[in-house]
């Protein structure tokens, strides 16, 4: 096969470049996707900054994939057909042989892929990938509302609805970014009462738009203390990396109440044994879900139109889509689009 196709790959630390390579055919269990478009993600900053190893091509990033089928392999089950439209959120694709595959837990395979990471990912016309991990898409959400469903999505809607939370109970997200704006508008849809917990004045527009009931800003006024005040909260969602303000926050838990984390951060939290301990509270993290368990959330994203804020760059402006991303410039996810005539 002499076909090429285009892709951004990683040549140093956080630099990405426009490269071209042969189009590799799919193996026994994988599928060949010709790619529509591909979220960008904070990790996808992470992943940049490993620096290609020597005599290898550099690793292409993205990890929020939709687009069709494009070719599959003899093992490749028939309920993904060459020409239907498929995504592919974080999780590259699962063994189904090691202990936790075995015990139902696809997403916590020890030999899970990682797309832009252990393997390679969306910003590219074409992608290969194990048939494990492939996402069903609604007809009826587009593939640009589609795309940070399946990361920032999944993984704000399963928090959510595996919590253990009641309607009419009272959640607090903190971070209005990329994975707290979803967050907010599940927990509305979702029948909780809903205070988004950010930073600045300027968010809490949208906050309140997007189906927050009450907004906090952390700058001018003491988080945990105000919602204490006014009656606690039965669960928080920490999407953004705060181990300070998630520290303090834990004390305005209810009796009972559970603190669920999201954002991945450098500094530790500080928990005081007592306060989880007298009442009860739990203190607990959150992984992305399964294919099946996206498809819920993709589902209900088109039912009740919870649907992400994007903004659109092609793809060969991925390098300005992680700087805008690095700067805290994006409202709220950038979806990277792939223009091909074929």
């Amino acid at each position: 096969m002499n076909k090429k196709y285009r892709a951004m790959q990683i040549v140093a630390p956080g630099v990405l470049q426009m490269t071209e390579r042969p189009l590799p055919a799919p193996g026994p269990d994988e599928v060949l996707i010709r790619i529509e478009a591909c979220g960008v993600c904070g990790a996808d900053l992470r992943d940049a900054e490993k620096a290609p190893q020597e005599g290898q091509p550099g690793r292409i990033p993205g990890h929020e994939i939709v687009g069709f089928i494009a070719g599959k392999g003899n093992r490749v089950p028939d309920i993904w057909q060459t020409g239907q439209r498929a995504g592919v959120g974080r999780l590259g694709g699962y063994c189904q042989d090691c202990k936790s595959c075995r015990s139902g837990l696809f997403h916590l395979c020890e030999n899970q892929l990682t797309p832009g990471l252990s393997c390679d990912g969306g910003y590219a016309e074409y992608v290969v990938i194990r048939y494990t991990a492939l996402i069903a898409i609604p007809s009826a959400l587009s593939s640009v509302h589609a795309a940070p469903i399946l990361c920032a999505g999944t993984a704000t809607f399963n928090a959510l609805r595996d919590s253990g939370a009641r309607a009419g109970d009272r959640v607090a997200i903190l971070g209005m970014g990329g994975l707290g704006h979803m967050a907010v508008q599940y927990a509305r849809k979702m029948g909780f009462e809903v205070t988004m917990v950010a930073r600045g004045s300027e968010k809490e527009r949208a906050a309140l738009e997007l189906g927050a009931h009450h907004y906090i800003d952390t700058l001018k006024e003491n988080a945990s203390e105000r919602l204490k005040n006014d009656g606690g909260v039965d669960f928080i969602v920490a999407t953004a990396p705060a181990s300070e303000t998630v520290s303090a926050l834990l004390s305005a838990l209810a009796p009972r109440g559970k603190a669920v984390l999201l954002g991945t951060g450098q500094t530790p939290l500080q928990v005081m044994p007592g306060i989880m301990i007298g009442a009860e509270r739990a203190l607990t993290g959150s992984f992305v879900s399964t294919p099946a368990q996206t498809e819920r959330a993709l589902q209900f994203s088109h039912l009740f139109q919870t649907l992400p804020v994007t903004e659109q760059l092609p793809f060969e402006r991925a390098n300005e889509a992680l700087n805008k991303i690095k700067m805290g410039q994006a409202r709220y996810r950038i979806v990277l689009t792939m223009s091909q005539d074929n």
